[in-house]
């Protein structure tokens, strides 16, 4: 069967070949025209957005989705191995990072308040605690790929335009279910410590690395009959494709997951320092509370010893009513030691 797909790749074509996918254009411009019109009515309502937000959301979101799907990663995607690769790292690590990174969960809640309501009673139920519990959003974003490549999914996608679009779906909500948990620029079901992000991000490095290393290690080819039927007559051969797609996947899955746990350190370190920040705080206000109930309790001392001293009769060593009445005062007076006693006289 004569091969029928696009011209042996090059540096040029890779910098200037291009398709046009319409599903995931249609994605793109629902994603970032929801975006664009929930950013432009928070801004009408006086609240502010921070211009940062669709930068990561719009530019570095779906910008990498863009080049996943159209670029050249799109065009060579069904005919060489390490193409897909490409892509699938793009899907499930780049394009949601990005995304998790403009807030669309706040944004959302922000512009429509009864559907945000909703969303916050979503995120807060004891099943959306349950799902994104840090070891099931990790093992999620590990087990999906591995089964796509593991499985007649491979494959289906090539045939189906359906089963490739939910692909990209799937990958990419793994992804973002992962990054959202651990960023926390959203509400969450529950905030976990930078610390035990900083170990989960370490298992997915990891995860990804598995994954590369059991598509190198296949002695067979995955998608072998979909690739003998393209029947690629230039480029590395089927196995050395696949050889160099395991390779994409572990090296580039970790160069995108060792920045991220350095991020993860840094609010980790910020997260520290605010807590001693707050700490300091609160035995800094605990001590004044203290010091103001000393001198209040030094002042009532000062101002009783005052009067004490200004009206005897009201203080509380004031001499029995016995001695100050003129008809007992002799005989209950004290005796000086300088005096005569008495006589019976």
């Amino acid at each position: 069967m004569p091969y029928h797909g696009p011209p042996e790749l090059t540096l040029t074509r890779a910098l200037t070949e291009w398709t046009f996918d319409p599903w995931a254009l249609i994605l793109i411009l629902v994603l970032g025209g929801g975006y664009l019109a929930c950013m432009r009515r928070v801004r009408r309502t006086g609240q502010h957005w921070s211009i940062a937000r669709p930068i990561w959301f719009l530019g570095l979101g779906l910008g990498p989705l863009v080049l996943a799907t159209m670029s050249w990663i799109g065009v060579y995607q069904s005919v060489l191995f390490y193409a897909r690769a490409a892509q699938t790292v793009l899907l499930v690590l780049v394009v949601p990072l990005f995304l998790a990174m403009g807030r669309p969960i706040s944004l959302v809640i922000a512009t429509l308040p009864r559907l945000g309501a909703r969303i916050e009673a979503t995120i807060k139920s004891p099943v959306a605690k349950v799902l994104t519990f840090p070891a099931v959003t990790t093992f999620a974003l590990v087990l999906v790929p591995f089964v796509m490549y593991f499985s007649p999914w491979y494959a289906a996608s090539f045939h189906s335009t359906l089963v490739r679009l939910l692909t990209y779906l799937a990958l990419m909500t793994v992804g973002f279910m992962f990054y959202w948990t651990l960023l926390r620029a959203d509400p969450v079901p529950k905030q976990y410590s930078y610390a035990v992000s900083m170990w989960i991000t370490a298992a997915q490095v990891v995860g990804d690395a598995v994954l590369g290393i059991a598509v190198i290690a296949d002695t067979g080819i995955i998608g072998a009959t979909w690739y003998h039927l393209v029947a690629r007559p230039w480029g590395p051969t089927l196995q050395v494709d696949q050889v160099i797609g395991g390779g994409v996947l572990w090296v580039l899955g970790d160069l995108v997951g060792v920045p991220f746990l350095a991020a993860q350190f840094i609010h980790l370190m910020r997260e520290d320092e605010t807590e001693a920040v707050r700490i300091d705080a609160e035995l800094d206000a605990q001590e004044a509370a203290h010091e103001s109930v000393a001198v209040s309790a030094g002042r009532i001392g000062a101002e009783s010893r005052a009067n004490e001293a200004a009206d005897p009769a009201e203080s509380g060593t004031q001499r029995p009513w016995w001695e100050a009445d003129s008809r007992f005062s002799d005989r209950f007076s004290p005796v000086s030691p300088d005096s005569e006693p008495r006589t019976g006289k």
